[in-house]
């Protein structure tokens, strides 16, 4: 299998696909998830899922991204659906940091059904928070009167009030990392719990806000294994550790029955 690109998507099509994942990486590398989160979209994708990562320009409007990311995935199923059958396929939004912002708010503003959504590592901070050195460069006027003006739209407020009014998916999983000081799943999760206990629950998984960018570290070791031919493999494997627990993470909640039997023949 391989990425190809399509009306503005990046698709992993696996021959016999058991469901749709459309991921949204976060807001800083979000123009070429298909690379910054290849080792994890690629693992889900060889387990049978097919992945749409739809690359956006982030700016400080929200809905109109969540709208222009609909339309582009909207795009990718027309394609899809012209070569190979997708009826009944479940679909699955995925997203990482602000972009779970994204795929709230198309769930909450528009007439879409998904099997269920997973947010990882959520964040709504506002946006002096959210983008470095915005204070320092807002300094001088007559940027400093604008300062008032450049925060998101929606608010962070106001994008957790739509979620509680409107948001109707009943099956969500949220990812914690251990050491990620700037993770908002909190206040997420009282907003979800609140009206799908049941089927809402939370992971903290070690790992920090990165761990879904983790990227394979091309180590070969020499001819004779030496002491940095050992760090090489210890460096790579650490990369990689706690990416592997959230892919099993993940897979386990998509297909609780299928990740169990997999499990019982290695």
């Amino acid at each position: 299998m391989a990425w190809r690109e399509v009306s503005g998507n990046w698709l992993y099509v696996p021959q016999r696909p058991r469901a749709i994942i459309h991921f949204l990486g976060g807001a800083f590398v979000a123009a070429a998830p298909n690379v910054t989160y290849k080792l994890l979209l690629e693992a889900l994708g060889q387990r049978g899922y097919l992945i749409v990562a739809t690359p956006f320009i982030n700016t400080f409007d929200h809905k109109a991204i969540a709208q222009e990311v609909l339309v582009t995935f909207d795009q990718a199923l027309y394609y899809l659906e012209n070569r190979i059958t997708l009826y009944r396929l479940p679909i699955y939004f995925f997203g990482h940091i602000m972009c779970c912002i994204v795929h709230l708010l198309i769930n909450s503003l528009y007439k879409v059904e998904r099997a269920g959504n997973i947010f990882m590592a959520f964040n709504n901070y506002s946006a002096r928070r959210s983008i470095p050195f915005l204070d320092q460069v807002m300094t001088f006027t007559p940027a400093k009167e604008m300062m008032n003006t450049m925060e998101f739209t929606p608010s962070p407020e106001e994008t957790l009030d739509l979620i509680d009014c409107y948001y109707p998916v009943e099956r969500n999983l949220l990812v914690k990392f251990r050491k990620d000081d700037i993770d908002q799943t909190r206040p997420l999760h009282e907003v979800l719990y609140h009206h799908f206990a049941d089927l809402t629950s939370v992971q903290i998984l070690p790992g920090t806000h990165t761990t879904p960018m983790a990227q394979d570290i091309p180590w070969q070791p020499g001819r004779q294994f030496s002491a940095l031919d050992a760090i090489g493999q210890f460096v790579k494997q650490e990369f990689t550790r706690d990416l592997r627990q959230l892919e099993e993470v993940i897979l386990m909640w998509l297909d609780p029955v299928g990740a169990m039997r997999s499990q019982r023949r290695r």
